[in-house]
């Protein structure tokens, strides 16, 4: 499974963080390896320098092996928090279609 990542300008450490974020995506989404030939990470800061509350956005596209593209968004106060609800989503909706696909 190939990993792209992707920021806006307003995120920081962009490769201390690709690196970080790529071995965590990667492993938490690991069981889905054989059926998903790309995913897509997408960063963002909403409000860039300005504090706010939830504006840290992660969305995460899957590309499932003969299958519509999956999408999955999350905003949290931190990037770390909008990471892994992005990665609960999108094992949720992985595990959705792929038992979908296993009952037929």
């Amino acid at each position: 499974m190939e990993i792209q990542f992707n920021t806006d300008k307003n995120i920081e450490g962009k490769e201390r963080l690709e690196a970080y974020v790529k071995e965590l995506v990667g492993g938490s989404l690991k069981r889905f390896e054989d059926r998903v030939t790309r995913l897509e990470v997408y960063l963002s800061d909403e409000n860039s320098h300005k504090e706010s509350q939830d504006d840290k956005k992660c969305v995460l596209e899957a590309r499932p092996n003969g299958l519509k593209p999956i999408a999955v968004t999350c905003q949290e106060a931190t990037i770390e928090k909008a990471i892994n609800g992005a990665i609960d989503k999108m094992k949720a909706s992985l595990t959705k279609v792929i038992g979908r696909l296993q009952n037929h």
